[in-house]
């Protein structure tokens, strides 16, 4: 399975990136070392988007507080690149993608990274990851 990330990056062209403790949603939480994952540079942080590809190199669950019920899983990720986006994609891009039951990849990921405009580590389909590849 392949996973991306939307989150706020200081240096989006940096060779690795290092996540600590990152929200986890639609089977994010399963990333491990050696999964591809897509960067996103969360627009809500002044990002632009789609910035690289990259292999996880670490991977470690948060531990849960026992002080809270009800808690979101996170994980600390290690990352290191592999490619840069040579083309944008971003909310701009894929917000006109409303139709939650079409099955498109920017369907997906609209629904998965703007609709709730949290940043977080996702799980993507194959055909998103397919699609993804297409920007590098």
């Amino acid at each position: 399975m392949a996973y991306a990330i939307k989150t706020e990056m200081e240096d989006t062209r940096a060779r690795t990136f290092v996540f600590a403790a990152q929200k986890t949603m639609y089977g994010g939480k399963h990333i491990a070392e050696g999964d591809v994952v897509f960067l996103f540079a969360s627009e809500n942080e002044g990002g632009q988007g789609l910035i690289a590809r990259g292999v996880v190199t670490s991977s470690e669950a948060t531990p849960r507080r026992p002080d809270l019920e009800r808690q979101t899983p996170r994980v600390s990720i290690t990352i290191r690149r592999t490619a840069l986006a040579t083309r944008r994609l971003g909310g701009d891009e894929l917000r006109r993608f409303k139709d939650w039951k079409d099955g498109r990849p920017e369907t997906e990921l609209n629904f998965k990274f703007y609709r709730q405009a949290t940043n977080k580590i996702v799980g993507i389909s194959d055909a998103t990851a397919a699609f993804l590849e297409r920007f590098f």
